[in-house]
C-alpha cells in the first residue's frame, strides 16, 4: 500500500536539541508540523551496553515523497547522535483539509 503521509518519529538527547532539528525541517519545508514531546525515557542497547536515557520525542508530519532523499540527510545533518531514530510511520487515513495543509507547506523550492 502506498501513501502519500507520514507520521516520523526522531529522538532526540534533549528539548534544546528536539527543537533545533524540529525548525530545521519546517524551514526548510520538510515538515508541515513537529510536535516535541520533551521527556521520554529510552531503554535500548548500544555498543555492548544496555542504556537507560531520558530523551525528547519528535513527531513531524510530512509527505512521504520527503523522506528518504530530503529528510533523514537533513535531519543527520543537525543531529548529534551517530545513528539517530528516524522512522516514519503511514498515515492511512486522515481530515481531508490537514493533508491538503501538509501537502500546501511542504511543496515549494527549498
Amino acid at each position: 500500500m502506498q501513501t502519500e503521509y507520514v507520521v516520523v518519529f526522531i529522538t532526540a538527547p534533549s528539548p534544546e536539541v528536539a527543537e533545533k532539528v524540529a525548525n530545521a525541517l519546517v524551514k526548510q519545508k520538510l515538515a508541515a508540523c513537529v510536535n516535541i514531546v520533551p521527556a521520554v525515557f529510552s531503554i535500548y542497547p548500544w555498543q555492548g551496553q544496555l542504556q537507560n536515557d531520558q530523551e525528547a520525542l519528535l513527531i513531524v508530519k510530512t509527505r512521504a515523497a520527503l523522506f528518504e532523499e530530503q529528510l533523514i540527510p537533513a535531519v543527520k545533518s543537525v543531529h548529534p547522535y551517530e545513528v539517530p531514530e528516524i522512522i516514519a510511520l503511514p498515515v492511512v487515513s486522515g481530515a481531508q483539509d490537514y493533508l491538503e495543509w501538509i501537502t500546501a507547506e511542504t511543496t515549494a523550492d527549498r
